[in-house]
């Protein structure tokens, strides 16, 4: 029954979006109706702003359905974010990326198999630094999350503490391999505090979140509606809970009150528990981009570019790299490479970003290197979906999901053009006669294209105002107005041709 109430859900929010005339690509309805996700949210951001759209329940017990203001525990893209932290203590001079981790630390955090070589911030964020979720890191986390007296984080990391264990380190030399590492985060996290003398989630809360615009936190208690973040499923033979099934109530924390700062810095996640909605994301893509979108960005341009520059290229040799998927990192970034059966996003395009996965939330965030676009991409649980893809390391789920938006052109973003936002309107919009109007000033031409990207019609002489739809099939398409020194594109529903 409450799957049934799940497509229920989603067609409504699929009939309010066409009312606002918001384009909806079909294709996201038919992949989140086959794979039966519980829900699901894609942002789609270029210059022209962002677009979003959002399918099923972000609550199953609670019948609340998705929509913007939904809050997914967003899995490993948090680490994107934790970096942006680190590097933005990085551009006040805290550190040098090169420089020994140790002295901020205060105890020595060193490789035992290579004592003498110093482990850098630079290894830390392009995970080449050789520490890694070894058996001691899971009871480790068991003992830190819940507790009012956390165990410090040098028992996880140093031979003796309480929690250590010889597989915590590889055997290769630091800065030599890479090997993609959550306990690597909870290090970081503890560099943020122990440079800024601040808790981690209070440091990212007021210098990286609040000036992006995301009203999310690492600290759920620092939620204002609890009732906006999202359960994460699992198909277990039924829908069964894993994380953040709050029930309504909003969730008490311990206070911490003793916590000194720059001892445990996995308290509040960094590795994995940021709640973010993918509107709110959607500012992360922007900022990387140089798009605007009325938000700030919490670092400057040159450190940007830097994190998103490869510092790790696997050779064959020189790194685990997951089935394929992870062939070239940054500072915190995963740069793809377009490899066969590896990191394709989509066709030979290179994207830079990063992915997610845990407690059946699957996530990505991306951005492409040719063009100021990205996506944002969210299920807070898939019935079906978790085989790896037929071109790439990605499940099958995310393949269709980057088929879907990067081969609709992403709705018709353009860039390297002065967008005049707000100067046209196109109506009836659903067009169901025939024909549209055009209401604006006199263009040089109009373009319509189906979301592949396909020109179906152009008119660019004797111009009244009204365009034709003779020919045209049922659909979501782009009508591009340009003149001489500005393009506007504004999305069109086409019925009952």
């Amino acid at each position: 029954m409450k799957r049934m109430l799940i497509r229920f859900v989603a067609v409504l929010l699929l009939a309010t979006q066409a009312s606002n005339m918001r384009a909806q690509p079909a294709s996201l309805a038919e992949i989140f109706e086959g794979y039966e996700l519980m829900g699901m949210s894609v942002a789609v951001v270029c210059d022209l702003g962002v677009q979003s759209y959002h399918f099923g329940l972000r609550n199953y017990a609670l019948e609340l359905p998705v929509n913007d203001d939904t809050k997914y525990r967003i899995a490993s893209i948090s680490k994107l974010l934790t970096a942006m932290g680190l590097m933005n203590l990085y551009e006040q001079g805290a550190f040098g990326l090169d420089e020994d981790v140790s002295g901020a630390l205060g105890f020595s955090f060193r490789n035992p198999n290579w004592p003498d070589v110093p482990i850098t911030y630079r290894m830390l964020l392009s995970h080449t630094a050789g520490f890694q979720d070894g058996t001691g890191y899971g009871n480790f986390l068991s003992a830190t999350y819940g507790n009012e007296n956390p165990p410090a984080i040098d028992e996880l990391c140093v031979p003796g503490g309480n929690y250590y264990t010889a597989n915590m380190w590889r055997l290769e030399t630091p800065g030599t391999f890479f090997a993609y590492s959550n306990a690597t985060y909870g290090i970081i996290g503890t560099l943020i505090e122990a440079h800024s003398n601040e808790r981690f989630d209070v440091y990212m809360k007021n210098n990286v979140l609040q000036p992006l615009g995301i009203t999310g936190s690492y600290n759920v208690a620092d939620i204002e509606n609890i009732a906006d973040v999202a359960v994460l499923y699992r198909n277990q033979g039924g829908w069964n809970p894993q994380v953040d099934d709050f029930q309504g109530e909003q969730p008490v924390l311990p206070e911490l009150a003793g916590y000194v700062p720059g001892t445990n810095g996995l308290i509040f996640s960094p590795q994995g528990g940021l709640r973010a909605s993918v509107k709110e994301l959607a500012a992360v893509i922007a900022v990387f981009k140089g798009i605007d979108l009325g938000v700030a960005s919490p670092l400057e341009p040159a450190t940007l570019l830097l994190m998103q520059t490869p510092h790790w290229t696997y050779n064959g040799s020189n790194g685990d790299n997951y089935y394929g998927l992870f062939r070239s990192w940054g500072l915190g970034v995963h740069c793809t490479t377009a490899t066969d059966g590896g990191d394709i996003v989509f066709g030979d395009l290179l994207f830079r970003g990063h992915a997610g996965e845990a407690y059946g939330l699957i996530s990505d965030l991306y951005w492409r290197t040719d063009i100021n676009a990205g996506f944002v991409f969210m299920t807070n649980g898939a019935w079906d979906g978790f085989d790896f893809g037929n071109q790439s390391a990605y499940y099958t789920l995310e393949e269709d999901v980057f088929a879907a938006i990067n081969g609709s052109d992403f709705f018709g973003c353009l860039t390297g053009i002065n967008e005049v936002a707000g100067m046209f309107r196109v109506y009836p919009n659903p067009a169901t006669s025939g024909y549209f109007h055009i209401e604006g000033p006199q263009p040089r031409e109009v373009i319509i294209k189906s979301l592949n990207g396909a020109e179906v019609c152009r008119q660019t002489t004797g111009f009244s105002g009204t365009i034709s739809l003779s020919g045209l099939a049922d659909g979501y398409y782009a009508v591009e107005i340009a003149g001489d020194h500005y393009r506007q594109i504004l999305p069109l529903v086409v019925i009952g041709q």
